[in-house]
């Protein structure tokens, strides 16, 4: 209990008013809420997490395992981003319905479309469990069985927690393995499409406007769950009801000025703020640019392609979208954490450890950490640089080569597990693998492979290549593969999968593309990814060592609060313009007319629909729009990362003001270093979320069922 009072004291803040972190809303009384009422707050702890009465938390539920929703209404109204329901939207179109292009209204109840496999799920209960996971593992020197031993305690209380029938109890670790908690959750997988503009609005600005203020995007989509007659989780019934939430959130339009209080909830994902000066170094001089270059390379080439051939664009754009969002977060990342100095702000931060490990007698336990982690990192570096190269060129950008890798992994499957195996699995890939190829170009990828093969072969660490590259002619291999390999056409693989086990064996490995791909994967997988485990093993221990030491070692007022983990988090911060270069400066809004001033006919990303053109043309605001103008995006200091997409932006009174969408690019290093400088989250206004509504979608139904608080300022 003792490391548990030290927790508690080391989870407050200062009274004066500081940015950053991602707080457990269970743990938000004392200095959080003196913070957080400095910033303007009119709340209490207590309305934002309540165990034994309706609270903030009720109302918001993660979306689909990724993303995080917010309930809006008495009936299940839900809110979330147009790219976290974009799965849905799309699966829901066709030629006749083009959901994606022109937008969706459900009229009614009965309009409203059921989703498969969508869910979303409510926290109902958060208990500190570390007393009981960790019992019996003090005693224990070797780290795997430490992990086991955990690992049995976290299954005997998974099972026997408390908990309705219909609820679930999950068990999260916090602070490297230092603190353990316990979620009683309850999923509803009973979600039904509502509404959603078109991707003109909810995707404007596309790729070129991704991870970048000023943004000008209607981020949203609308979705309803629905219950039993109990109100419990139920599959999909005609029978089902609309949802009765235990809370909802009232939709202010009275709008946000400079310096307001806001308040984000949600589950952001992964974030890993406490790493060694020596963990970030390495990812800024090697691993990052190493994942740009590649990606900087697939996205040329490709680009190239969709713009010559408006039926490759179709079959790419969601591919490029998806290589181009985290190589340009990556090229932000590197340079922000260039900007915030952060290695040797990191650096200092270590100095400072050890003097206070000294002066606490504790440099037996302390000591030698950094030492060891310099050891650790210094052996790990060509064994995570090749790893890198192989997911990024061989997993990841490279569709051959992708592809012949589930070859590899079938074949395994035969070795490890037998034939019935093996034969599901193939029967599996035979039948599965159509939707793949339906998107997939010969000609595009050919080229892509060209160039990133040849990064591999001459930039991964040479001493885990395979003999096949050494030297090689990188466009005559290109060339003799894609010409001679059946890899690249769906009719040509299920050839490969045709007859009896001995045959598809033989015709895979007779396969000039599949040889490429077993000679990497043989290489990686016995040679780089088992001393990559080692080693990281290594460092994770000393990782845990070290977050043990940040929260035994620093004083009361430390702003220590836990990595993302995809669990419930408060981040709070304020309405906030920021200058990210010399002689730059960006306003906390933007509005309407940004949209028409980037508004070009025809381009995919940047066309504007007639309605929406007519509507500002005419000022046609309604309630929503201020002297004439209409805002369409904020941002704020909230700490926010991936899985906080569709996060509810909430005032000081609890009332909803913007939807979370994305990070400003010059902050994009906020999941490593938060830097209250320049780290921006960005926000839809709810203004504009309910104007598309009402104005540009005429849901009036949807407005009515809202409590819409609030008024022009």
């Amino acid at each position: 209990m003792k490391f548990l009072r030290l927790l508690v004291l080391l989870l407050v803040v200062p009274a004066y008013a500081q940015q950053g972190g991602m707080w457990i809303p269970s743990l938000l009384k004392g200095m959080n809420e003196s913070e957080m009422k400095n910033l303007g707050m009119k709340m209490k702890a207590s309305d934002i997490y309540d165990v034994n009465k309706s609270s903030l938390k009720d109302a918001v539920p993660q979306f689909n395992g990724g993303c995080t929703s917010e309930v809006i209404s008495d009936q299940g109204l839900l809110l979330t981003n147009h790219h976290c329901g974009f799965g849905e939207i799309q699966s829901h179109s066709s030629v006749e319905n083009d959901y994606l292009t022109d937008g969706f209204w459900a009229k009614s109840l009965e309009e409203e479309l059921p989703n498969e496999d969508l869910e979303v799920t409510f926290i109902v209960k958060i208990e500190d469990v570390t007393t009981q996971v960790l019992n019996g593992v003090a005693g224990i020197s070797s780290e795997s069985d430490k992990q086991k031993k955990i690992q049995e305690n976290i299954t005997a209380l998974t099972k026997s927690s408390p908990k309705e029938s219909w609820q679930e109890n999950r068990i999260r670790t916090f602070y490297e393995g230092n603190q353990y908690i316990l979620f009683v959750i309850e999923s509803y997988t009973d979600v039904r499409l509502v509404g959603a503009p078109p991707s003109s609005i909810g995707k404007f600005g596309s790729d070129t406007d991704n991870w970048v203020w000023p943004r000008h995007t209607g981020d949203f989509s609308l979705f309803r769950i629905y219950a039993d007659k109990n109100n419990r989780p139920a599959k999909y019934s005609k029978d089902n009801v609309p949802y009765k939430p235990k809370h909802f959130l009232p939709v202010s339009i009275k709008g946000v000025e400079e310096n307001d209080f806001t308040l984000v909830f949600g589950y952001p994902g992964r974030t890993t703020e406490y790493l060694p000066s020596m963990a970030v170094e390495q990812l800024v001089n090697s691993l990052n640019p190493a994942k740009i270059e590649i990606r900087d390379r697939a996205l040329k080439v490709t680009d190239g392609f969709m713009r010559k051939d408006n039926a490759i664009k179709i079959q790419y754009a969601s591919k490029y979208a998806g290589i181009a969002n985290y190589w340009k977060k990556w090229i932000g990342e590197t340079q922000g954490l260039k900007k915030s100095n952060a290695i040797q702000i990191k650096k200092n931060f270590e100095k400072d450890f050890l003097e206070k490990a000294t002066k606490a007698g504790k440099q037996a336990e302390y000591g030698n950490l950094f030492i060891d982690f310099k050891k650790n990192y210094d052996e790990i570096a060509p064994y995570a640089l090749s790893r890198d190269y192989f997911m990024e060129v061989v997993l990841r950008n490279t569709e051959l080569l992708a592809t012949g890798y589930k070859l590899y992994q079938l074949e395994q499957i035969y070795n490890l597990r037998g034939e019935q195996s093996f034969t599901d699995r193939k029967n599996n890939l035979s039948t599965g693998m159509g939707e793949f190829y339906k998107n997939f170009n010969a000609s595009v990828d050919e080229k892509v492979f060209e160039q990133l093969i040849e990064l591999y072969a001459t930039k991964a660490p040479q001493e885990f290549l395979p003999a096949n590259l050494k030297n090689a002619d990188f466009k005559k291999l290109t060339s003799e593969i894609y010409s001679q390999s059946k890899l690249t056409s769906y009719n040509k693989f299920k050839e490969l999968l045709s007859g009896d086990t001995k045959t598809v064996l033989a015709n895979i490995n007779a396969d000039k593309g599949f040889q490429l791909v077993k000679s990497l994967a043989d290489v990686y997988l016995k040679d780089v990814n088992p001393k990559y485990e080692e080693i990281n093993s290594r460092i994770a221990a000393l990782q845990r060592t070290y977050m043990k030491g940040i929260l035994e070692l620093s004083p009361k007022e430390a702003r220590i609060f836990p990595d993302a983990n995809s669990t419930l988090r408060v981040t709070y911060g304020q309405v906030k313009g920021y200058n990210p270069n010399d002689a730059v400066s960006y306003d906390h809004t933007t509005y309407l007319d940004g949209v028409m001033e980037k508004y070009i006919p025809g381009d995919y990303e940047f066309d504007v629909p007639a309605k929406l053109v007519e509507l500002y043309n005419n000022k046609d605001y309604g309630q929503y729009g201020t002297n004439g103008k209409l805002a369409v995006n904020f941002i704020g200091t909230n700490h926010t990362t991936g899985g906080n997409s569709g996060s509810p932006a909430i005032d000081a009174k609890g009332n909803l003001v913007g939807l979370n969408f994305d990070r400003v690019w010059e902050g994009t290093m906020s999941d490593i270093f938060y830097d209250p400088a320049i780290c921006r989250n960005i926000m839809v206004d709810m203004r504009y979320v309910l104007f598309i509504i009402d104005k540009y979608a005429g849901a009036q139904r949807l407005i009515d069922e809202m409590k819409i608080v609030g008024g022009k300022k």
